[in-house]
């Protein structure tokens, strides 16, 4: 086992690779950290966060508290004597006498590379400006959000079909990957730091739900990475006939349209074609409000949509 004694803090799948990696490589995880459990859908039912279920079935102890500043949850810190805080998608802000506790210090994996997209949504960001590359950052964690010295970075390529569902997903495996190499460099005294230059630093804001609403005066290409950054979550929406659409994937075309912004145009039988600012979207997968998620043939066969309605 691994010398270093461990607390990992960490709530959702994006933390789950880095958690079993330590855990399938020996590490000595002394104490799991993860939120409390939370209701969740419309029953309302209390889940269990994904790093807790890990944690429970690898048989580590674990604590949830509410806030990362509660007095019990430091002094549970400080009986546990940890070399290293490994922090991953923790989802609140650790406060500087939680990062003093442990001899090593704190070590973040956050799924950009840093300075740019710091904040608490860099994967749905990197797709949504139509970025072609992003990648993952090891860092020293200080108080600041996302602003300690890099360790590690890893780069990875954004295909032009690229969702934020499976961006998240080679991320999370990237970092973990990252994760152990940085904990190795650690570990052979060749690990150093880098500043980060604040001035080349972005911000990747957390997103609502009702900022995934589409905006037809963006041009078509804006759109569909748009669409693609907005899934799974908040998931990209417009109006038709008053009620909410949600739109799962969407192909710009290869033509012109001199009509509005949101006008839907004349096409084929089982196409929906929709004008933009600059180009045409066409619409693959949607789900009408309280329906199910259709492709747009059987959505177009069981409500049709006349050219000239306009979306909104």
């Amino acid at each position: 086992m691994d010398p270093y004694r461990i607390v990992f803090i960490g709530t959702p799948e994006f933390s789950v690779p880095a958690l079993q990696a330590l855990h399938d490589n020996g590490y000595n995880i002394a104490a799991v950290v993860t939120k409390p459990d939370r209701p969740k859908g419309r029953g309302q039912h209390v889940i269990a966060s994904p790093i807790k279920k890990l944690a429970t079935a690898y048989g580590y102890s674990f604590l949830q508290p509410t806030s990362a500043k509660e007095t019990w949850f430091e002094e549970n810190l400080v009986a546990l004597n940890p070399d290293l805080l490994v922090v991953v998608a923790y989802g609140k802000i650790l406060s500087r006498s939680v990062l003093t506790i442990p001899r090593l210090g704190a070590i973040n994996v956050h799924a950009s590379l840093l300075p740019k997209y710091r904040g608490p949504a860099p994967i749905q960001w990197a797709v949504i400006n139509g970025d072609t590359q992003t990648g993952v950052t090891t860092m020293w964690m200080d108080e600041g959000m996302d602003t300690g010295d890099i360790l590690l970075k890893a780069e990875i390529q954004i295909n032009s079909d690229e969702t934020s569902a499976s961006l998240h997903d080679k991320l999370a495996h990237k970092g973990a990957k990252l994760l152990l190499d940085t904990l190795k460099e650690l570990k052979s005294g060749h690990l150093l730091a880098t500043r980060q230059d604040n001035s080349k630093a972005s911000h990747a804001p957390f997103l609502k739900k009702k900022d995934g609403r589409i905006e037809w005066s963006k041009t078509a290409d804006a759109l569909d990475c748009f669409i693609r950054g907005m899934d799974p979550w908040p998931g990209a929406f417009t109006s038709l006939s008053g009620k909410r659409l949600r739109i799962f994937t969407a192909e710009q075309m290869r033509k012109t349209t001199k009509q509005q912004p949101g006008v839907v145009l004349e096409g084929f039988p089982g196409d929906l074609e929709v004008a933009t600012g600059r180009g045409v979207l066409s619409l693959k997968e949607v789900q009408l409000e309280s329906g199910k998620r259709l492709t747009i043939d059987d959505f177009l066969r069981g409500y049709p949509v006349l050219p000239g309605t306009v979306l909104g």
